[in-house]
């Protein structure tokens, strides 16, 4: 028996993954699934949706990026609100407000409408993504949270799958309307699930010295054996609540340079990903594929970062974090490079846009189970938020250099084999971190993992050197 008061992380960190918490996490998981269908819709229905409304498929540069202004909003503001307040409910109400204005989306008439409606439901999006992913590292036991976060991001790939999916189908059909109107039904019937069944973060509650009693009950259902008298339920070891600004914290007790060599390959690899996935279903049009075959290109792409999502979280483990990112951010500006060239061969496109999906995306949940490591429980949500934030300035800066470059006149050719500066400048951030010395980075393996809970069911507080 342990010697000492447990705090509930390390309880939950000795602990194998058991159903209560699988079951929060894949309520997370949904919850990006739907951010992931929502946030890439826009760009599935430009084409019809430029017809309806007479705006020319040039000038969709801004609207395109009105969700991501939206998304970046959220993701800087309501992580420091949940920092405070908790997960769950910011969570919900990110919810609700990205489906009702994915609705009115659809009622959209006019250029400004549309903008203004692309902005609201980004702020929900925005809200919902960092919050579910903190709430599901929460959870996760520390040996097991590269593995768990990137596999948690698939959600958004299959999202994007979804909305291709559900855009080839319904367009010809019942009109493009219909792909908002999904994007809005569903998310709603989600909230009410989360609702009644999501709980609120344990870790957290801890952190806040909130609601012993609450703890208490979720750690019954987490380690049934172990016995209350066993936890401290308002210590959190390393992890205390921290006063002031969340934000602040972000660049105290060491992490300043980590925190900026983060937010680089955040910044790139956003823009480069909501560049291709805003502007490759127009652009391969352009180029001469047919309506149907651009789309199932772009949809490949989501297609192979669903893959990704479940192998980035092992390829950590097994090349480490520095290796695997690197690879993933200089591959991908290959292959894009690839997809340029071969623009005219729907099948080869189809193959290498799936390929450079696997890589693109796959390095974004990588940075995204690294943030969620990084950074403690009472500033989780503010450090993944605000990384998010950053990588959502290059998310918006990608639709608006695509929309000026097609303007000009550029080739759609030229416009996609530019989009791979961004892999190579991410490629570059993360090789310098290897350069700066005597500073702590998210690319630096974990010295201290938890132990594993031995078969007998007994805890151990050891830690590995």
């Amino acid at each position: 028996m342990a010697s000492k008061a447990l705090s509930v992380g390390e309880v939950i960190d000795q602990r194998p993954l058991g159903a209560f918490q699988s079951w929060a996490i894949v309520l997370c998981g949904l919850v990006l699934v739907m951010d992931g269908y929502d946030g890439f819709t826009m760009a599935y229905v430009t084409t019809p949706v430029a017809q309806a409304t007479h705006i020319p498929v040039h000038a969709f540069g801004p609207i395109l990026a009105a969700s991501l202004i939206g998304l970046m909003i959220a993701s800087l503001g309501t992580g420091p609100i949940s920092d405070r307040i908790g997960r769950k409910w910011v969570i919900i109400l990110s919810e609700l407000t990205f489906a009702a204005f994915s609705v009115l989306t659809a009622h959209a008439a006019t250029y400004h409408q549309l903008w203004m409606y692309r902005f609201l439901t980004g702020l929900g999006l925005g809200g919902a993504m960092p919050n579910a992913v903190a709430l599901a590292s929460e959870y996760s036991p520390r040996r097991l949270l590269p593995s768990i976060v990137a596999t948690l991001f698939a959600g958004m790939p299959i999202g994007g799958v979804l909305s291709g999916v559900v855009s080839s189908a319904v367009i010809g059909t019942w009109g493009w309307k219909w792909v908002f109107y999904v994007g809005g039904i569903v998310p709603t019937v989600l909230a009410l699930v989360l609702v009644a069944k999501l709980p609120e973060s344990a870790r957290f509650m801890a952190a806040r010295k909130k609601s012993p009693k609450r703890i208490e009950a979720m750690l019954r259902r987490i380690a049934p054996e172990v016995s209350p008298a066993q936890v401290d339920f308002t210590a959190t070891s390393d992890e205390a609540a921290r006063k002031g600004v969340p934000v602040k914290h972000l660049f105290t007790e060491g992490r300043a340079v980590g925190t900026i060599l983060l937010w680089i390959p955040y910044f790139m690899s956003l823009m480069g990903m909501y560049f291709i996935n805003s502007w490759l279903p127009s652009l391969l049009k352009e180029a001469g594929m047919s309506v149907s075959h651009s789309v199932l290109v772009t949809a490949g792409v989501s297609f192979g970062g669903i893959f990704a999502c479940f192998a980035e979280g092992p390829l950590i483990n097994a090349l480490g974090s520095f290796n695997a990112l690197i690879a993933e951010f200089l591959l991908s500006a290959a292959f894009l490079v690839g997809v340029a060239e071969v623009t005219g061969s729907f099948p080869l496109a189809l193959f290498l846009g799936c390929i450079m999906g696997f890589l693109v995306i796959g390095a974004q949940a990588g940075l995204n189970a690294l943030a969620a490591k990084f950074y403690p429980t009472p500033i989780r949500s503010t450090g993944v938020g605000w990384a998010l934030g950053v990588g959502r300035v290059g998310s918006i800066v990608g639709p608006l250099i695509g929309g000026a470059m097609l303007e000009a006149g550029w080739r759609p050719k030229e416009i996609i084999m530019s989009g791979a500066l961004c892999g190579l400048l991410g490629w570059l951030a993360i090789w310098l971190s290897k350069r700066v010395r005597g500073v702590a980075t998210a690319y630096q393996p974990d010295m201290t993992p938890i132990a594993a809970t031995p078969a007998s069911g007994e805890l151990n507080v050891r830690r590995f050197q």
